[in-house]
């Protein structure tokens, strides 16, 4: 399993407004290949939005980095920060994390 972190300055709304306005894109990312779990962030002070994604592999994992890094520069955001991490699971359990055994 990989972890996908992801952020990025962000105009739009946050909180409830953002979940009103962000639901279909919500949805269509759990048709994304891959792609296990996503835990929405949002720093209302800091202007920045962004997600923890949970993906079978590396591949899955840079391949949606990509796609999504195009469609944010398309809707105006210069600068996408994502980087790709393993898991590790035996750590991760103990402390309770959604990662499987």
């Amino acid at each position: 399993m990989k972890l996908l972190q992801v952020d990025f300055d962000y105009q739009g709304p946050m909180g409830d407004e953002m979940a009103d306005t962000l639901v279909e894109l919500a949805k269509s990312i759990n048709e994304e290949p891959g792609m296990i779990w996503k835990i929405w962030t949002e720093n209302t002070a800091a202007n920045r939005g962004g997600g923890v994604y949970l993906f079978e592999d590396e591949a899955s994992a840079q391949a949606y980095l990509e796609m999504h890094s195009a469609r944010l520069k398309a809707m105006g955001v210069n600068e996408v920060r994502g980087m790709i991490f393993e898991v590790n699971q035996p750590l991760t359990a103990i402390n309770r994390g959604p990662v499987g055994h």
